[in-house]
């Protein structure tokens, strides 16, 4: 298992017994959308190469979950990334797309996307704030309309894209 630590922090690869306080984290962000406690296990367990979770002290307080897209192998695309409210604000979700970039699995991947709604400024910050550390660009684009989701009060969704970048 890649496991990199960095002063309190440990940064690694979701293992299946992480889902549970994973989802946690989700639902305590009050942010994020909360899927399934099943999709988090199914995510920790099969997609654990392209994500990663913090650890404090025994206690996840960080998470990213990503995918290399089929259609696309040179293109990691990250679905959430989340932090624990008491660590906000000291870089750990860029640490964490850094630690992701930074793996074998990711060694094909130029390009990172991620969809991010209109309100949601540290995701914007995130992903453009990535771009300047990588030295490239980040391309913002429309993804997903309110219309385009079944129920109502949902943002539009516009997709960030970073990159080309080499690792």
């Amino acid at each position: 298992m890649e496991k990199q630590t960095r002063g309190d922090y440990s940064f690694r690869k979701p293992v299946k017994d992480d889902g549970a306080d994973v989802w946690t984290l989700i639902k305590n962000s009050s942010v994020l959308d909360l899927n399934s406690p099943y999709s988090y296990l199914m995510w920790c367990e099969y997609f654990a190469d392209t994500s990663v979770v913090i650890e404090q002290r025994g206690h996840i307080v960080g998470f990213v979950s990503g995918f290399i897209q089929p259609a696309a192998p040179d293109t990691l695309f990250i679905w959430q990334v989340a932090v624990d409210e008491a660590e906000r604000g000291k870089g750990l979700g860029t640490r964490m797309l850094l630690n992701l970039l930074g793996r074998s699995s990711c060694e094909h991947v130029h390009f990172l996307e991620a969809t991010v709604s209109p309100s949601n400024i540290p995701s914007q910050n995130l992903f453009q704030g990535l771009a300047k550390k990588l030295n490239t660009v980040c391309e913002v684009r429309e993804c997903f309309s309110t219309e385009d989701f079944p129920e109502n009060g949902h943002e539009d969704e516009l997709i960030y894209r970073v990159g080309p970048f080499f690792t």
